[in-house]
């Protein structure tokens, strides 16, 4: 077969491939779905009594702006860094509120630091909470995933990781609306397990732990 034949062969059968829309676009409507998911959520459950008193706590104010910064600027760094042409310092774009928001977990740990008294946490609040913080982050850890099957395989662990935080530091906020226990650490380490085995799936299976048709 002479060349031009074969290309022509080739050009006539190559099937269209969908233009993936702006990492921008796509990181708006993850965000847009983010925040309907946690709004019907906070308004089923009701906002915790004393939110607007411990909104005029200084440490509780810092620590609910950060976490939703860094969620945001995670969601953008997460679209971005899923692209082999945008450069890897898109994942320095949340570095400082996340630094923020773990040095205010540090301060309200050490501010707060007093014995735990029988009966103060109960099985059922964890339980509860728990439960609360896998329905809630479950559903926008897929379809994060879903949105990135194909892109993030470029750089599956800094895209995973990336939307592991997303998830978490928008999840800890939204708890912090109407849960009264402190569930930051256990989101932190649900999430980021989460993502850790995703990761591992990535590094064992390739590209196809991430492109599942």
């Amino acid at each position: 077969m002479r060349t031009s034949d074969l290309i022509s062969s080739l050009t006539n059968n190559v099937t269209p491939v969908k233009r993936l829309r702006s990492p921008w676009v796509r990181a708006s409507r993850w965000l847009l779905l983010a925040s309907v998911v946690l709004g019907l959520l906070t308004v089923m459950q009701g906002v915790r009594p004393n939110f607007m008193e411990k909104m005029q706590q200084p440490s509780f104010f810092i620590g609910m702006l950060a976490s939703l910064l860094t969620g945001v600027f995670a969601t953008i760094a997460t679209f971005m860094v899923s692209l082999p042409d945008r450069s890897r310092r898109w994942l320095l774009l949340p570095l400082p509120t996340l630094l923020l928001w773990v040095a205010n977990i540090g301060y309200q740990c050490l501010e707060g630091w007093v014995p735990v008294r029988h009966g103060d946490v109960s099985l059922g609040i964890a339980t509860s909470c728990l439960a609360t913080l896998v329905l809630t982050s479950l559903p926008l850890s897929l379809a994060m995933f879903a949105m990135l099957r194909y892109s993030a395989a470029f750089r599956p662990m800094p895209v995973i990781l990336m939307a592991s935080l997303a998830v978490s530091a928008l999840t800890a906020n939204a708890l912090s609306m109407f849960h009264p226990m402190d569930a930051t650490v256990m989101i932190l380490g649900w999430n980021l397990g989460v993502a850790l085995i995703f990761a591992l799936l990535a590094m064992l299976f390739g590209r196809r732990a991430i492109q599942l048709e």
